[in-house]
């Protein structure tokens, strides 16, 4: 596909409109109109990724996210998973919480309609981190598994090398 010419992207791109605020000019003005404003060379910080971790955490989830080090870590997936798993506890009432298990648990996007799940991921993401981070990941965790613990009952028949969070009765995918 041949290359478009300089001249032709010039023609297509959008002109400012305003006429500059300057002193008028002495010589004759030009024949071209006057180009629109660069864009600043600093982009905007981006919204915190996880909220409640500092921008050193928050930068080092990023960094570890990107790496993939799981088959369920992705970039965006923490702060997901985080925010599922505090809905799931956010229910109202003292009643008793039953995880519903995932209708797809192979689909990453399916699996985090399940609260263990989106423990897994966070579990999952957890030795990865340096030590600074992983410790405000997990002041961040520690009152929402105290709360889980509390909110789910425990399985008697789950197996005893499973995760805690896997050892606590859930629900099947319908109901």
């Amino acid at each position: 596909m041949p290359r478009n010419r300089p001249g032709a992207l010039r023609a297509t791109a959008p002109r400012a409109t305003a006429p500059r605020a300057t002193a008028p000019r002495a010589t004759a003005p030009r024949a071209t109109a006057p180009r629109a404003t660069a864009p600043s060379r600093r982009p905007e910080a981006p919204p915190p990724h996880v909220p409640g971790l500092s921008a050193a955490a928050d930068r080092d989830v990023r960094r570890v996210e990107w790496q993939r080090p799981d088959r369920w870590v992705e970039p965006g997936a923490t702060g997901e998973a985080l925010r599922r798993y505090r809905a799931f506890l956010r229910a109202p009432g003292g009643r008793w919480r039953y995880p519903r298990a995932a209708e797809f648990s192979c689909c990453p996007g399916c699996a985090r309609d399940d609260a263990r799940h989106c423990r897994d991921v966070l579990a999952a993401l957890l030795p990865h981190l340096p030590p600074r981070s992983r410790a405000e990941l997990v002041r961040l965790l520690r009152p929402l598994d105290a709360e889980f613990r509390r909110r789910t009952l425990p399985d008697p028949f789950a197996p005893p090398d499973a995760p805690w969070w896997w050892r606590r009765l859930g629900d099947s995918p319908w109901g």
